[in-house]
């Protein structure tokens, strides 16, 4: 029994040393937050927030842009119908007229 609340107390004290450092590394990367973005005020937090507004729509854009692409256009259809219905007709009599 006695070794058995042995690995007990070790493994506990290793988990609070563990959570320990896990805190202390939480609080490092808290403190370096809050010094970046001491001087911030509310006009520049605005300016940023406008900022990636904008940069989101061009990459939506340009996201579009690039999708569209790959699908067929509507002016290379409309075309496409047009030389179909241009082509030259044949009459019943063998000879072949113009659209």
């Amino acid at each position: 029994m006695s070794n058995l609340y042995q690995v007990l107390l070790y493994s506990c004290l290793f988990t609070s040393i563990f959570s320990l450092l896990l805190a202390l590394i939480a609080c490092a990367r808290v403190g370096k937050v809050i010094s970046s973005t001491e001087g911030l005020d509310w006009s520049s937090v605005a300016n940023i927030t406008g900022d990636i507004a904008t940069v989101k729509k061009t990459i939506q854009t340009l996201n579009n842009r690039m999708n569209g692409m790959h699908s067929p256009k509507l002016q290379e259809q409309e075309l496409m119908l047009q030389l179909l219905n241009n082509q030259p007709k044949q009459q019943v009599n063998g000879k072949l007229t113009g659209g």
